[in-house]
């Protein structure tokens, strides 16, 4: 069963519109690579699934529940319920610059209060030593790597358990010998069953992990398919003419 249903999703800012009737539909546990030029729409559609952008029409659903539906929004306590059900790691990383690696993972647990402080710092410790940073618990942001950055962002965004995970851009910002640490993390997050949603430049991810590749180019989808089929054989011209660019 889909945990994500987009349905005929419409952005528009001022007179641009963005975001053209998108759907999509991903399943528990699938990897979803979205692909294509700058400009495209593919992050417009990824901060409207987290509720960073408000759509103007369409729908969109997670699990059984609506974020959205034909253009209209619940109250936000159920706006609220509902988005925590995702966890979001940017291009850019949104750490706090006063906190420590270790208090930025726990700074939304310990608002919520639904858990122990025991229970919170277990968790931190577990998933800063998945991401192999449980050494620089206690260091500040300004003293990381931009990988090392990302590799926590990736942290802070499991803290919530969230059952679906979307990644906007999470390499793009990194030196390409920094790219590797953050895709492995990403990897090993894939083969636990993880559902994500990946905005990304990378296709050498989007080749070896993704489930499914989607091209969108205009505010639209415009091909989609496995990514032996994506990448080795696509269909359509403008899918074509922007993987012989990247590639």
């Amino acid at each position: 069963m889909a945990i994500i249903e987009i349905t005929n999703l419409k952005k528009s800012f001022g007179d641009t519109e963005v975001l053209k009737n998108v759907s999509l539909s991903v399943e528990q546990s699938e990897v979803v690579a979205v692909i294509g030029p700058s400009g495209s729409g593919k992050s417009t559609m990824l901060r409207s699934m987290a509720y960073l952008e408000e759509a103007n029409g369409g729908s969109i659903q997670i699990g059984e529940e609506y974020l959205v539906k034909d253009g209209k929004y619940p109250a936000s306590a159920k706006i609220k319920q509902i988005t925590s059900r995702m966890g979001m790691v940017f291009q850019h990383f949104n750490l706090f610059p006063h906190l420590s690696v270790r208090d930025n993972l726990e700074l939304a647990p310990k608002l919520l209060k639904q858990f122990s402080s025991a229970e919170i710092r277990s968790k931190s410790s577990d998933l800063l030593n998945k991401v192999g940073l449980l050494d620089k618990a206690d260091a500040y942001p300004s003293n990381l790597s931009g990988g090392q950055k990302q590799r926590v962002a990736i942290a802070r965004a499991l803290m919530m358990s969230p059952e679906i995970l979307l990644f906007d851009e999470p390499t793009s910002a990194l030196d390409p010998e920094l790219t590797g640490e953050v895709l492995q993390v990403m990897r090993q997050l894939a083969e636990e069953q993880m559902t994500m949603v990946v905005v990304t430049h990378e296709m050498g991810f989007a080749k070896e992990v993704a489930d499914r590749v989607m091209f969108m180019a205009d505010g639209e989808f415009i091909e989609s398919g496995s990514p032996e089929q994506m990448f080795g054989n696509p269909r359509h011209e403008r899918t074509k003419a922007f993987l012989n660019r990247v590639l």
